[in-house]
């Protein structure tokens, strides 16, 4: 079973959301406090293998840094960043979906405004800010599995 991971960080380097999209369960999004190895973990039981973009590099790390959890002990890890390269397809995971045709809700097209959307929540209590972050990483999980087929569609 495949799980789609996704992370949005705080403008003090750690970690405001944990998004994992795993196909035909609820979307678990682990926000704050609740960014534990024992969340994580908990979150990914049954899962066989993680899939990202650019997770090697950043999410995957981040997580290991932050809460000790190193997510590829625990499962496979696909960066479908790699995999874009591969095919000729450069750029972030928003422009990516631009050039596939793969669309979005939420309105955020910059990962940068994540840290602002969380930084109204946490000091003014913005509710439509959180709002806002969970859908935008909701949609940044979702694409991931969408980007993935579209990937396993070229081969």
């Amino acid at each position: 079973m495949r799980a789609y991971l996704d992370i949005e960080t705080t403008f003090d380097n750690t970690i405001s959301l944990v998004g994992i999209h795993i196909p035909g369960r609820d979307m678990v999004q682990l926000m704050g406090s609740q960014v534990t190895d024992v969340s994580i973990a908990q979150a990914l039981e049954g899962i066989n293998t993680v899939v990202t973009f650019n997770g090697a590099s950043f999410d995957l790390p981040y997580i290991r840094r932050i809460t000790g959890l190193d997510v590829k002990d625990m499962v496979e890890h696909r960066d479908l960043l790699h995999v874009c390269r591969k095919r000729g397809l450069r750029g972030g995971l928003k422009r990516v979906e631009v050039l596939l045709g793969i669309g979005r809700n939420s309105g955020i097209v910059d990962g940068r405004m994540a840290p602002r959307l969380w930084q109204r929540w946490e000091t003014v209590g913005d509710r439509e800010a959180l709002k806002v972050l969970l859908q935008y990483n909701k949609e940044d999980c979702v694409n991931l599995e969408i980007l993935e087929s579209i990937l396993d569609g070229m081969d």
